[in-house]
């Protein structure tokens, strides 16, 4: 079997969002169904820019977690290291959709979410060395014993390829923000790429402007580091090549903006596996989280190459 080109590791539930817009949850009378998780949606995203993706995760041994492994299947994904922990139910994740810019969650992950039941000996290193690109993420850090696992495979992984630790902070999964700053700092040395909004970055190196972090994060031994600024766009600097650059959001009228992050990263895995220069790849990733944002799902609504190009020539 070839080698993934992306391979991520962490977070897979069922998305659940109301197809009443604007109205708070108690009120509303009809959701819809989608694969969600922010692991697994970047893998689906690249699934859709034509790279071979599986994710590594755990499901619950119920509907919801079969309903999970034919998602995958469909989109493309590999669900051969998606395994399922009796006893767990699959995790629900519910919102509230308020655009522009307000869309509340709520977790159902209880007892505890069988995706941070991952073990570190039952990882398959071969396939994590082998990847093309390695995305783990911050709230894989938060629990054992997934976050164990995820650190054998940073180990294991040795900086090979393109490693992208995504700082995905998530105050409801950690006991305080101090403990999150030093789990990242002892995961940082292992990633090429660091990928993150203010609010996360300010977590993982205390940094509270984009220069600052930027700087932090090279300092912490990452080459690539990327800050999300929201309706500014985002920065992003490569340290071994001297690139910078700063790059505008696309305009587009705000539908859910969940999985535009996702879609970023996404695009972020594929142009980064083409080789393009570092501008391209940002003003790509932007279009892709434009066009995710625009739509209400998140794993669904990720685009294909030719849609981003769309947007990008103005169509």
């Amino acid at each position: 079997m070839a080698a993934d080109e992306v391979l991520t590791i962490g977070r897979l539930g069922v998305d659940l969002y109301p197809e009443q817009v604007g109205v708070p949850l108690r009120s509303v009378r009809t959701f819809a169904k989608f694969l969600g998780g922010s692991p697994a949606n970047v893998a689906v995203a690249a699934a859709r820019f034509g790279r071979r993706a599986a994710i590594i995760s755990r499901t619950g041994a119920d509907a919801f977690g079969e309903y999970l492994h034919e998602a995958l299947r469909d989109f493309e994904v590999s669900d051969r290291f998606v395994t399922a922990v009796p006893g767990l139910p699959t995790p629900l994740t519910f919102c509230e959709i308020f655009p522009p810019d307000d869309f509340p969650l709520v977790f159902y992950r209880y007892p505890k979410a069988p995706d941070l039941e991952i073990h570190a000996e039952e990882l398959d290193l071969a396939a994590i060395r082998a990847a093309g690109v390695f995305w783990v993420t911050g709230t894989g850090l938060s629990q054992e014993p997934s976050r164990s696992a995820t650190e054998h495979a940073l180990r294991a992984r040795a900086k090979a390829g393109v490693t992208v630790f995504d700082l995905d902070y998530r105050p409801m999964f950690w006991p305080s923000r101090d403990e999150a700053r030093r789990r990242y700092a002892e995961a940082l040395p292992y990633a090429t790429v660091a990928v993150g909004n203010l609010d996360e970055c300010r977590t993982a190196v205390g940094a509270g402007s984009p220069d600052a972090a930027i700087t932090a994060l090279h300092a912490a031994g990452v080459d690539l580091a990327v800050v999300k600024l929201g309706p500014d766009g985002v920065v992003a600097s490569r340290r071994s090549s001297g690139e910078r650059v700063r790059v505008p959001p696309v305009p587009v009228k705000v539908v859910n903006g969940l999985g535009a992050g996702d879609a970023f990263g996404g695009a972020l895995c594929h142009g980064l596996l083409a080789g393009w220069d570092l501008e391209s790849i940002m003003r790509f990733g932007n279009a892709a989280g434009a066009l995710v944002a625009s739509r209400l799902a998140c794993a669904d609504a990720m685009p294909t190459e030719a849609e981003v190009r769309q947007v990008l020539s103005g169509a």
